[in-house]
């Protein structure tokens, strides 16, 4: 908007310089051929009667003049007179305001139709060529200019005529006037995109900090400088996010202390469980505790998200990739076969190493344990700034299309609609989500066209 009114205000000042600079050449014009034209008149006023030829043709006069004297007028009165305003700028009216002696018996102004600048000829009659002998300069650029003619009679009977020609207007005769005007115009621009630049920084500061603290709770605070509005903007956004780390702390603290207080009866638990009588209860009660505590843990996990102070790295996610489908290898040798890897031999990317192994095991292990395989496809970026994909494929029965965003809800697990199996304590996906997010990514699932279900995660390139 500042470009285009800047345009318009440039366009506007052209303009108005382009009318004042025709004005002022017709002004100049018109004062040149006045003060030739009295001129003329008063040489051959003064001159004897036999040396007004040669007196005339001695004259120095401008293209726009010429001066003849004839026996006859050439300006006629059934011709178009001069318009008044031309008539006041040439100043006729001082030929007759001088002496008595001076003065033209007679004056007859009209259009010259004998020249092409002159107005256009009446129906059925086409306009003449200019009289043989004509000065040039009559027409500039194409003979446009207006041509008028002035008949002055002498004391004697003779008429000097004067035939004038107004050019026509040049607004851009300098030369260097457009390179000025294109060298003011980009200056102004980069001036303005240059004020731009720097006014909407803030904005573009206040959007990098709001994605460092999308990634890292604990990213430093925004600097707090600037003009008014901004340092009061960076303010309330250091305090929201003041406000954020300290909900998170508080509710991991809470959290740490309900994990903490609850090992205490779960271990007195199993302690009693180990004094059992019946062996097939003592089994089941602490199967039970177990589980209990492996869903404990799970869940200060998934609250304290550890994954957030470990430092971002470069690290080849192609090697760690191939790492973790090792280790479930490993862990699964029935599934052995079943585990594969498609994609680059090296990919290095910025991530944390620990929490980006913790969510690519949890999405291989869902795949293993719900879909009996788990396929890692990893693409390379299809150019500079463009994220990294990452599939993980299974061939599973699948979910509900309606349930493929429930599953990142904590604590949701689908069994019944994937295996007839209980596993897991449904945090493995969110725990997944969230740390790919913190990345800058995200993870979401679809169902496969042949069957299966496939976790497709990104990261930042």
């Amino acid at each position: 908007m500042l470009l285009l009114a800047l345009t318009v205000v440039q366009a506007a000042g052209l303009t108005i310089h382009a009318l004042d600079r025709v004005d002022l050449q017709r002004f100049a014009q018109a004062r040149e051929i006045s003060a030739r034209a009295i001129s003329a008149w008063r040489t051959v006023i003064l001159a004897p009667a036999d040396r007004r030829g040669q007196m005339l043709a001695e004259l120095e006069l401008p293209n726009e003049l010429s001066v003849t004297l004839d026996e006859h007028p050439l300006a006629r009165l059934d011709h178009p007179p001069v318009p008044p305003p031309i008539a006041r700028m040439l100043r006729l009216d001082l030929l007759s305001g001088g002496p008595p002696r001076f003065r033209p018996r007679e004056v007859i102004t009209s259009w010259d139709r004998r020249a092409p600048w002159g107005p256009p000829p009446p129906p059925g009659m086409r306009p003449q060529s200019p009289p043989e002998g004509a000065l040039p300069g009559f027409g500039l650029f194409g003979g446009d200019g207006p041509g008028f003619l002035v008949s002055l009679r002498l004391p004697s009977g003779e008429w000097l005529n004067l035939r004038i020609a107004l050019p026509p207007p040049r607004p851009w005769h300098s030369e260097t006037f457009l390179i000025a005007f294109a060298a003011m115009t980009l200056a102004a621009g980069l001036l303005i995109l240059w004020a731009v630049r720097r006014l909407t920084r803030p904005v573009r500061t206040l959007a990098e900090a709001a994605e460092r603290l999308g990634r890292d709770v604990n990213a430093p605070p925004m600097p707090e400088a600037g003009p008014t509005e901004v340092a009061k903007a960076a303010h309330a956004f250091n305090t929201m996010a003041e406000r954020i780390r300290r909900f998170v702390g508080d509710r991991t603290q809470m959290l740490a202390a309900i994990g903490h207080d609850l090992r205490t009866p779960i271990t007195r638990l199993r302690l009693r469980a180990e004094f059992m009588d019946d062996d097939e209860q003592r089994r089941k009660m602490l199967s039970d505790l177990d589980e209990m505590e492996a869903m404990v843990a799970a869940t200060l996990a998934f609250a304290r998200d550890d994954s957030t102070g470990e430092p971002t790295v470069s690290l080849d996610l192609a090697a760690l990739c191939r790492t973790v489908l090792d280790e479930a290898a490993d862990a699964r040798p029935d599934l052995a076969e079943a585990i594969a890897y498609a994609g680059p031999e090296r990919l290095v990317v910025q991530a944390r190493p620990v929490a980006l192994k913790r969510a690519l095991a949890n999405l291989i292990g869902n795949a293993l344990l719900y879909g009996s395989s788990a396929r890692l496809v990893l693409a390379v970026p299809e150019g500079p700034g463009r994220p990294v994909r990452l599939a993980v494929e299974d061939d599973g029965p699948g979910i509900p299309a309606d349930a493929l965003e429930a599953v990142f809800q904590p604590f949701r697990r689908l069994e019944a609609s994937r295996n007839r199996e209980t596993g897991g304590t449904g945090l493995g996906l969110p725990i997944a989500r969230n740390i790919l997010r913190a990345h800058g990514g995200d993870v979401v699932l679809r169902n496969r066209p042949g069957g299966g279900l496939v976790a497709l995660a990104t990261l930042p390139g």
